[in-house]
């Protein structure tokens, strides 16, 4: 019997895997996908949720082109910094599973033989993980309403995704840890300044969360050199900024084949009190 690190969302009940299905005790199934992820999510009604096929494409266009190497690199050690062989580690909004796959690979190397999981809102994100270190356990499900027991998991992952403070203290056992990776105040301004007639920095909060205490806080500024213009559209649509932004505005990339751009990011590590 192998057991899912997930649990059924209608019953909260362990899933057993049997046979390309994960089933519980009440008899809720769920399908695994021939990209070998499964449909946890509980609302249906209006078809593809999350990122489109769009998004979904340029980040893994750029980010397979290395750009972010060094974010992936410090959010890995991070995790490793934090994580044993009993550790149970969940990269909430996973996207195609770039920077799931760099961590996991390295637990494998460090000999470190802990449970990776991973869920997302989008089935496209997911479909494109399929590449991805096969020893992750994917699931299309809200970060807002995880399929996962009470205090089942000693690290949570979230790279650029929505915070949901209360289900990630739910799921996250007492004195787990919560890395968070966030832009930082001139992340992508050279970007901006091609767009906008009058771009704006990001806002950058406190590094604070209530019920948890900062242990570890890594930034990383660097300028990084954009080859094409391929690139420079695809690192734009796989921001928020692309749905938000006029197609005049847009074409204004269409004349910039190279680009020397800010990123900023934030690798914060919280302990849950």
């Amino acid at each position: 019997m192998i057991m899912s690190g997930f649990v059924c969302p209608v019953c909260s009940g362990a899933l057993e895997n049997r046979d390309k299905s994960l089933v519980c005790e009440k008899n809720h199934c769920f399908d695994l996908s021939k990209s070998g992820y499964v449909n946890l999510l509980m609302s249906q009604k209006s078809g593809n949720h999350g990122d489109d096929k769009i998004m979904v494409h340029a980040r893994r266009d750029f980010l397979d082109k290395g750009y972010y190497s060094a974010l992936r690199d410090k959010i890995s050690e991070t995790v490793l910094k934090f994580s044993n062989n009993s550790s149970v580690i969940l990269d909430a909004g996973c996207g195609e599973c770039y920077y799931t796959s760099d961590f996991y690979e390295k637990l494998q190397s460090a000999g470190i033989s802990a449970a990776v999981l991973a869920v997302d809102i989008s089935k496209n994100a997911l479909a494109c993980a399929k590449s991805r270190a096969k020893g992750i356990e994917k699931a299309v499900a809200s970060i807002f309403h995880l399929p996962l027991a009470e205090a089942s998991c000693d690290i949570i992952v979230n790279v650029f995704a929505p915070f949901c403070g209360e289900e990630f203290s739910r799921v996250l056992k007492k004195g787990g840890i919560y890395i968070q990776i966030i832009p930082l105040e001139n992340h992508l301004w050279e970007l901006k300044e091609a767009v906008y007639d009058n771009p704006y920095k990001n806002e950058v909060k406190e590094y604070a969360i209530e019920g948890f205490e900062l242990a570890r806080c890594s930034e990383l500024h660097r300028k990084i050199n954009l080859g094409s213009c391929e690139d420079i559209k695809n690192l734009f649509m796989m921001t928020p900024y692309y749905y938000k932004t006029s197609e005049k505005d847009f074409k204004k990339l269409d004349q910039i084949d190279s680009m020397k751009v800010s990123t900023e990011f934030a690798v914060l590590a919280f302990r849950k009190l």
